[in-house]
């Protein structure tokens, strides 16, 4: 019995990270659905993001001041200029400038372009030989291709509909959508590479902030009070009005503190143990499951369409994700390994990536001309769908800007 309970426990703590983050996705998904209602109902999507982060601050401070202070490091100067920066990264900058993008392109397209966030933090974390690379071993090359597949799904899902899936059922809730788009390509289409390269930064120095700063808590805090303040700075230079500034007691106000002590809080700790844990590739790997349940949820409860490329492209991207899963859990050792001895780690067989990062850029390169081409074809399907009967909002019809579907919030969040 003891030895059946040792196995148990042994099994938990492996698979432990895995379950976190698949709950986490499971968070951000009610939370497309919440803040899409709140948007629909008026809120200010940058006014949110600063609320939302107030919220997050205030909660999660008792637990680190208390928790962590006999492990948290002094805060110096360099360290809080670093600290800045990554709030920057991760809520300042990146998730205004997506926001801000919302009004000059597709959700269609902004769903296909946030999902590459996993290629493009894997690629640069072999560039910082962060990530243990050997292509002479087969879990090696799982990693590869278990990324690339991973990335091939979501595209699947993105731009191959197929034959609709008929409904079951009447949808449960209505959400009324404005499908207003203020078209601007260029202007559209640089916040959003920005957003999505910024994200990856983002995952990338947790990692190497929580070696000099090893306290989640305390971090998460840090991030929630400084990026709170940097969001407000930019929202009161792009819409000074009061009313802007103003949330009742209705789905604003619920929105705005599930986002903050759920999402901006516990899941941003989930991740930054699961990042020391894992590392960011470990993390990002699990952001296409969102897209997933999204969709899978849109067609039973909001009633969505759900077309048979949606049902391929997550199945491709299950498929990814459990080789890279794979190739990760066989170099876990080879990793640690690595950092003992980072000297002599070229020597002992870590492979120069230098092939695969340039076809790997050449991929998401392809692909962004890819999204390019077809946006146009976006376009047109959107105005069609416009003639169709309008649902009935289920907080009365108080809709001012919003997003074209619940897929158009797939990636709100890192």
């Amino acid at each position: 019995m003891e030895k059946e309970g040792s196995k148990e426990g042994s099994i938990y703590r492996r698979f432990k990270p895995h379950l976190l983050m698949v709950l986490s996705q499971m968070g951000y998904t009610f939370l497309y659905f919440i803040t899409e209602a709140s948007f629909n109902h008026g809120m200010n999507p940058h006014v949110y993001i600063t609320y939302r982060h107030v919220v997050s601050g205030l909660v999660m401070f008792p637990f680190a001041y208390f928790l962590e202070r006999k492990v948290r490091p002094k805060l110096t100067l360099a360290l809080f200029v670093e600290i800045f920066i990554l709030s920057l990264m991760g809520v300042g900058l990146t998730l205004n400038m997506y926001f801000a993008s919302l009004s000059y392109t597709s959700p269609t397209f902004l769903a296909s372009m946030v999902n590459t966030i996993a290629s493009l933090t894997f690629v640069i974390a072999v560039m910082l030989r962060m990530e243990v690379l050997d292509l002479r071993n087969p879990r090696g090359v799982a990693k590869v291709v278990g990324t690339l597949v991973s990335l091939g799904g979501v595209m699947t899902m993105t731009l191959y509909k197929g034959p609709i899936m008929k409904n079951l059922w009447d949808p449960l809730i209505h959400i009324q959508r404005n499908t207003t788009i203020h078209e601007n390509w260029l202007k559209g289409s640089t916040l959003t590479v920005a957003s999505c390269v910024t994200w990856s930064i983002w995952y990338i120095m947790q990692a190497l902030t929580l070696k000099r700063y090893p306290a989640q808590l305390s971090l998460t805090t840090w991030m929630s009070f400084i990026g709170a303040a940097q969001s407000a700075v930019f929202t009161v230079c792009v819409d000074h009005t009061r009313e802007a500034w103003t949330i009742g007691f209705n789905i604003d106000l619920w929105s705005t503190l599930y986002g903050g002590a759920v999402c901006s809080g516990l899941i941003i700790f989930v991740q930054l143990w699961c990042t020391e844990k894992k590392g960011p590739v470990f993390v990002t790997m699990f952001n296409p499951l969102s897209t997933i349940l999204v969709a899978v949820l849109a067609y039973f409860i909001v009633g969505e369409k759900l077309y048979m490329g949606s049902i391929i492209g997550g199945v491709i991207v299950i498929v990814g994700l459990y080789l890279l899963s794979w190739g990760k859990e066989g170099n876990q050792v080879a990793k640690i390994k690595s950092e003992e001895a980072s000297n002599t780690a070229h020597d002992e067989g870590v492979l120069a990536p230098e092939p695969y990062i340039i076809g790997a850029v050449i991929v998401i390169v392809g692909l962004y001309l890819l999204l390019w081409g077809k946006e146009g074809d976006q376009e047109a399907q959107i105005k069609s769908q416009e003639d169709s009967s309008p649902a009935h909002d289920v907080l009365k019809g108080h809709n001012t800007q919003g997003f074209t579907s619940a897929e158009g919030l797939l990636k709100a969040e890192p």
